[in-house]
């Protein structure tokens, strides 16, 4: 929990706050450089594009002082990792220069293809922290191309690196590297991408060592300690502002890609007092055999995620931040993956975070938002590009509407609050790079949960295929509604829809499919929970969704009771009154 009365004193003894506010800047500076590095170098789309990467610097103990947004969940996951490996190895293991890469799932807080590369950073052979980079690469072995749904065990999701040495003292691990590359259906891309995590993390360790030199290792660990206690003292602040209570949500996913008819249900009981934010997982499925378990580290980095969310939104992630949070979990169950349960496929983490709001909403509805989309609705196409004759993988995550809240609308179209920092895959880069041409893409009418604030919409993004190609959907919240809040209705769910208005039409949800040239596939997100009664809301902003093309004419009479020409836009105030009556 907190520091010692005598550690703080120390850390005020030993450095003052202006000091301590131009390092915590200059930490930050470092963080953002590294994350302009990784992306200037990085061979893969969804690290440059998208953004699909955590980068932080720790204090010695692994502990986050500074990061780059991108998703949210890397950075807590990457303090995690970085723990587990001073374990494992002991701090004289790591050595100046030394780079190591962590992608077993129990310690890394993610799948195998999310490896984790970091750096000790010394200051005369004396170890004052870390900088770490976390991306997602395209290929190490797992037993199918691009992503795996149906794995029933650890040893079928790829190459494991327990803390190994990419770099010794600065000197290339070739052993390590060949590994990668007689492993990898995709090595140049795959080794480009662990490169420039490694630029990344250089990077780091160098301005993180300048401050050093120009403070002193003292002063820059005097002030690691003071911006976490401070983080400490913040979030402690807000906490204390929060309603008391305990509350008890659920909700399910889709499936865990094995047991496909077997809804798996994530059980959260959050609990807050004076002191903490206690979130207890007990409750939530166990023996799922499919890959959708999580690694502990994962499920305390997405509770981590709506707690400063709830405290501290304003300022920048650091460790101290989540010192008065507690999260309880079963080992062996589908929140706390144990060896060699699967891990693959991480999207029970995305709905995580909405089940926490969830049971938060019960004792505090005017705070939390309704559930959103629920997803990152992914899209991965992979295969043969006929233009080049050399092998493809290009991905994009699809932006979802959020849930309405007490001050107003959900925001229509946006990335899900588990990728804060993310953005999609523009068309003109999956044209370009792929056999794929984009039909459509744009806002998804009536998706929005009709209330006296309307949930944000989703949208749909055509896909055809012009070359025999797979198509993986990574979308695992097809079967239950987004969630609403005090009498506002449900949103409308995700949807994935192969060749639609065919006779081979197919409505589905997570899958991995071959397709033909010619065939489409839609991709359908959805649209946020609605909060309050709809038959609240002022009609002329019903009749503004409607000129906006967020809600139909026919939605607008009959979830609204507000009746709106559908050629000037107008409201029938009369009409209105004989719905409403």
């Amino acid at each position: 929990m907190s520091t010692t009365a005598s550690t703080t004193a120390s850390t005020a003894a030993s450095t003052d706050s202006i000091t301590t506010e131009i390092i915590r800047h200059g930490l930050l500076a470092a963080a953002e450089e590294m994350a302009r590095n990784l992306c200037r170098t990085a061979y893969n789309t969804v690290v440059y594009e998208i953004h699909d990467y955590g980068i932080g610097i720790h204090d010695a103990a692994g502990d986050v002082v500074a990061d780059a947004p991108g998703i949210a969940v890397f950075t807590r996951g990457n303090d995690h990792g970085i723990k587990r490996a001073l374990e494992f190895l002991g701090e004289d293991k790591m050595e100046p220069g030394d780079v190591f890469i962590l992608n077993y799932p129990y310690w890394a807080s993610a799948h195998t293809l999310d490896p984790l590369v970091f750096a000790p950073i010394h200051h005369e052979d004396r170890l004052i922290g870390f900088a770490s980079c976390r991306i997602h690469v395209l290929d190490l072995k797992q037993k199918d191309a691009g992503y795996v749904l149906d794995s029933t065990d650890m040893y079928q999701e790829g190459l494991f690196f327990p803390c190994s040495k990419l770099y010794r003292r600065g000197v290339l691990n070739e052993d390590v590297f060949n590994i990668v590359r007689f492993n990898s259906r995709m090595p140049e891309r795959t080794i480009g991408d662990i490169q420039a995590q490694v630029s990344a993390c250089v990077t780091g360790v160098r301005r993180t060592r300048e401050i050093a030199a120009k403070y002193g290792a003292g002063t820059l660990l005097a002030a690691m300690d003071a911006i976490n206690d401070h983080g400490e003292r913040l979030a402690r602040l807000a906490l204390a502002k929060l309603p008391k209570g305990t509350w008890t949500a659920h909700d399910f996913v889709d499936s865990d890609g094995v047991d496909t008819d077997r809804l798996i249900k994530l059980n959260a009981t959050v609990t807050i007092t004076d002191d903490e934010m206690i979130i207890d997982w007990t409750g939530s499925e166990k023996d799922v055999r499919g890959p959708i378990n999580l690694p502990v580290g994962q499920t305390e980095a997405f509770c981590s995620l709506i707690f400063k969310a709830m405290t501290t939104p304003d300022t920048p992630v650091v460790a101290g931040n989540f010192r008065p949070l507690r999260v309880i979990t079963e080992p062996g169950s589908v929140v706390h993956a144990v060896p060699p349960m699967p891990t693959f496929t991480l999207w029970t983490g995305l709905l995580g975070g909405e089940v926490v709001l969830k049971a938060l909403a019960q004792g505090m509805p005017d705070k939390v938002p309704a559930c959103s989309g629920g997803d990152v609705c992914s899209m991965m196409g992979l295969g043969v590009n006929p233009r080049t004759g050399e092998a493809w993988l290009e991905a994009t995550n699809e932006a979802v509407g959020f849930g309405a809240h007490a001050g107003g609308d959900g925001e229509d179209g946006i990335m899900h609050l588990s990728e804060p920092g993310c953005r999609n895959n523009p068309v003109e880069v999956l044209e370009t790079k792929s056999p794929m041409f984009i039909e459509s893409y744009g806002y998804r009418p009536d998706t929005g949960g009709p209330g006296l604030h309307r949930g944000g919409v989703g949208v749909g993004r055509t896909y055809r295929f012009t070359a025999p190609s797979t198509g993986i959907c990574l979308v695992y919240k097809t079967k239950t509604e987004p969630w609403a809040i005090g009498g506002g209705r449900p949103g409308k769910p995700n949807q994935i829809v192969l060749n639609p208005g065919t006779e081979r039409e197919v409505v589905q949800g997570g899958s991995y499919n071959r397709l033909e040239a010619g065939e489409v596939l839609v991709n359908n997100t959805g649209g946020g929970g609605g909060y309050g009664d709809p038959f609240l809301r002022d009609p002329a902003r019903v009749a503004r969704d409607v000129r906006n093309g967020f809600v139909s004419v026919e939605a607008a009479a009959r979830d609204y009771g507000v009746a709106v020409d559908p050629a000037t836009f107008e409201v029938d105030a009369e009409a209105t009154a004989r719905l409403r009556a």
